[in-house]
This record gives C-alpha cells, sequence and structure tokens, in this order.
C-alpha cells in the first residue's frame, strides 16, 4: 500500500485551517515538500508546540512525503523567533535531507503564495496551486499525521490552543469532537461573563458565541474575547451594514490594496477596486470582481490597513461568491512580479496584535501534559474540504477507539472519520454523530 492510501485511509486532512484531504497531494509529483510552521494567526501556538513536542514526526512526515512525490528537498519553515521549536527541528532534522529555514515575524508569512515564494523564489500562477511549480506545502501537523498514518493510526486527535479571555492560556492535544466548552475548562475557565469565541483566529477565524461548538480536524485554536471588545464588535456587524458602511464611506485611499500580501507579490489583487463594486448592480461588476479572485482572505486589509474601518475583505469574499455562482474564470494578468516595496510594507505580528488591542492576551499557551479524555463527542461529518461522509454507524452501535465510523461516497473528496474513543453511537444524524464513552 502506497502512502496516499495509507494517508486516505487514517483521514489525514491539512491542520492548518485549510483542511484538503491530504492523500491527493501526495498522489502528484514534486521537486519540493515543505512544512509550514509559520503560524501567523496573534495568539496562537499550536504549530510551535508540535514542532517542540513532535519534532521526529515532524521530519519523519516530511521524508515519507518526499519519497511519494519524488521531492529531492525537504523544508521546514519556521519563524525565528520561536526559538524553542527552532532548536527542536534543527536538531531534528539534522543528517537528514530536510532543511530549516527561518521566516520573519511577519503576517501572514503563512500564506501558500508566499511561502513558496519565501523559500524557492518561485510565484504561482495566477488561479494556480503551489504543485504547479512544483512544490508540496502542508502543515506541519498535517506532516505528524503522516507519519502516524504511515504506522497505521489514524487521525482522532488535534492540537489547539486556547487563548484570549481564558485564566490561563494553554496549547492541548485533544479527541476531535471535544467541545470548546470543556477546552476552556483546561485553560482555567472565562474571564468574561459575554463571550465570544473566534475559531482559527482573529484574522481568518469564525465567530461563534456556541462554546459546545466542536473541536474538529481543521481546528487550530481559539481566541475567546469579550463581545464589547472593538473586534468582535466589528466581527458582528451584519453583513448589510457591512456593505453599507462601504459605499457610503470608501473614499478609494488604496491603502487596502497597498498592504496587500498577495498584490505586493504582484498579483492583481486590489480591493479598493472590488470596494467600488458596492455601489453597482450589474454594470461593470463582472469586470471589478476578478479584482478579488486571487484573495487570500487573509483579513489585513479590513482590520489592519483601512483608515475608515470598513470591511474590504468581506466585499473580496462576496466577490469571489459571485464569481462561484457565475463560475468566471479568472481572465487578468498570468505574470506576476513582485512590488519594490514588499518588504517594506509587511507588518510585524506585534504591530498587528497592537492593532487589534490584544496585546494584553499575548501570553504563552504552554502545552497541557495531561491527557484530555471527555464523556462525550459531537463528531461533525464534514470536517474536510469536499463532501461529508456517510455515516457508517447508526445508534446504539458499540465502536472502538480508531474505528471508521463515516466515509465519503466513492470517488467523492473528502475524508474518512474514525471514533476517537471507544464507546456507543447515541445519535446520528446527516450532519453530525454523537458518541458517548462507555
Amino acid at each position: 500500500m502506497n502512502l496516499a492510501e495509507q494517508v486516505r485511509l487514517a483521514g489525514v486532512v491539512g491542520a492548518g485551517g485549510g483542511g484538503f484531504p491530504t492523500h491527493v497531494k501526495l498522489s502528484g509529483k514534486a521537486e519540493t515538500v515543505i512544512a509550514n510552521g509559520a503560524e501567523c494567526e496573534p495568539l496562537l501556538h499550536k504549530d510551535a508546540v508540535v514542532m517542540e513536542e513532535n519534532a521526529a514526526e515532524l521530519v519523519r512526515g516530511i521524508q515519507l512525503a518526499m519519497e511519494a512525490v519524488g521531492a529531492k528537498e525537504g523544508v521546514i519553515g519556521v519563524k525565528g523567533k520561536k526559538k524553542h521549536a527552532v532548536e527542536a527541528v534543527t536538531a531534528a532534522s539534522r543528517g537528514t535531507n530536510v532543511r530549516v529555514q527561518l521566516l520573519g515575524d511577519y503576517y501572514p508569512a503563512g500564506d501558500e503564495f508566499d511561502l513558496v515564494y519565501n523559500v524557492t523564489g518561485k510565484l504561482i500562477p495566477p488561479g494556480g496551486i503551489p504543485l504547479n511549480v512544483g512544490v508540496v506545502v502542508n502543515n506541519v501537523e498535517t506532516f505528524v499525521n503522516i507519519a502516524a498514518a504511515n504506522e497505521g493510526r489514524p487521525l482522532t486527535h488535534k492540537m489547539l490552543t486556547i487563548a484570549g479571555a481564558v485564566k490561563s492560556p494553554v496549547t492541548m492535544k485533544v479527541p476531535i469532537g471535544t467541545s470548546f466548552r470543556e477546552c476552556v475548562e483546561y485553560a482555567g475557565g472565562l474571564t468574561t461573563d459575554d463571550p465570544v469565541l473566534v475559531i482559527g483566529g482573529l484574522m481568518m477565524g469564525q465567530h461563534t458565541d456556541d462554546l459546545d461548538t466542536p473541536v474538529t480536524k481543521t481546528s487550530t485554536g481559539v481566541v475567546i474575547l469579550p463581545r464589547t471588545h472593538h473586534v468582535i464588535e466589528r466581527k458582528l456587524k451584519p453583513a448589510k451594514a457591512q456593505a453599507g458602511i462601504g459605499k457610503s464611506a470608501c473614499d478609494q485611499c488604496r491603502y487596502c490594496t497597498e498592504f496587500c500580501p498577495r498584490y505586493l507579490l504582484g498579483y492583481a489583487v486590489e480591493p479598493h477596486q472590488v470596494m467600488r463594486t458596492l455601489a453597482f448592480t450589474e454594470t461593470g461588476a463582472d469586470y471589478f470582481n476578478q479584482w478579488a479572485a486571487m484573495c487570500c482572505s487573509c483579513g489585513l486589509c479590513t482590520l489592519y490597513a483601512c483608515p475608515e474601518e470598513l470591511f474590504p475583505k468581506e466585499a473580496c469574499d462576496d466577490a469571489k461568491s459571485v464569481m462561484r455562482a457565475k463560475q468566471m474564470k479568472w481572465t487578468g494578468p498570468m505574470n506576476p512580479k513582485p512590488h519594490p516595496m514588499a518588504d517594506g510594507r509587511r507588518v510585524p505580528i506585534r504591530t498587528l496584535a497592537k492593532k487589534l488591542h490584544v496585546l494584553d492576551y499575548d501570553l504563552p499557551a504552554p502545552l497541557l501534559e495531561r491527557e484530555i479524555s471527555p464523556t462525550r463527542l459531537v463528531l461533525p461529518l464534514k470536517q474536510s474540504a469536499g463532501t461529508a461522509c456517510l455515516s457508517k454507524v447508526k445508534n446504539g452501535d458499540r465502536v472502538k477507539a480508531g474505528q471508521i465510523i463515516g466515509e465519503p461516497a466513492p470517488n467523492a473528496l473528502g475524508a474518512i472519520l474514525h471514533a476517537p474513543i471507544g464507546g456507543i453511537i447515541r445519535d446520528v444524524n446527516a450532519q453530525q454523530i454523537i458518541l458517548e464513552k462507555s
């Protein structure tokens, strides 16, 4: 059995938030394999902990991936400021065909396009993927999971950081399906009476006030802030209000574009032009929507660059939705060339944290050594890119840890779901499986 099939059977997906089924990436051919340990979201530390605690498994996973895709070079991209992580991966890669590349402490150094350019000097073609320039990129935790899959161990647990308005920020490894409410208890509890969770980080995460939301394969962490925090107030503003404010107040200053990481790499991403579409009905909208086509939704334009605190990132998200609905394809320039001021416009993480008013929450989140053993798990049947799983169990079934309980339809893109613990299936519907420890 080849590595791609082992990884498919283990249900491994991208652990950095994207959730693309990893076996698909391992089925191609590439010259370089990159482990993304940049970890740009303010307050999150799980990738650093993975590198510190699982450096040998990380290197092993990279080497397995290199062999699978025929790559000659393996690279671990990690920020130089993560000293303990750098020491760990440097020691683990010594004497191997994997090297460590230090990255700057700016946002978003972990964007695939930026990372591939920094490591290889190659620019991914507009609308393309890293494989188009002979590169495979995965999060560092994904490579640890690849190594486990090679040993026959499925993906059942997730490393994540609990940060923000909690008494003791912490990074922990928990069974998939554990509620964030239970995770927060291991972080000492809340320090706010009206919490809002931003799952995945303040810049690119999704917000909710439901503490019973479950951890999934793509959870990198959660930042919890009071509902009255300025960033939360902005995120909670209804989409119609966001667009209305932009339509009335955008003065086309271009700051959103001039700070856009993709624009600075030379791609035709111009959020200020997308903002113009807020005043359109049909005329011109198709053309201006294309200025959002290669936006990576990093949020820098909305949460950092715009002096009027408008919502260009959200306008770009809407524009991309329109393009998908109309099946519009990119027809713009295909020859990106980095902006001469790209290096000078990078936004340091501390500067970003200050802008977000979260410096008081910028604390270490050390690894919790104790085992987390919840009695009830809620397991969504869709936890990756592609289609949802079809349940392979029914109410009342007794399952073992590691048993397959959900699987995509034949030939559909998706990822197999395994039982993280042994127990009894208490409920099954089209969206999720509830598993109780026996």
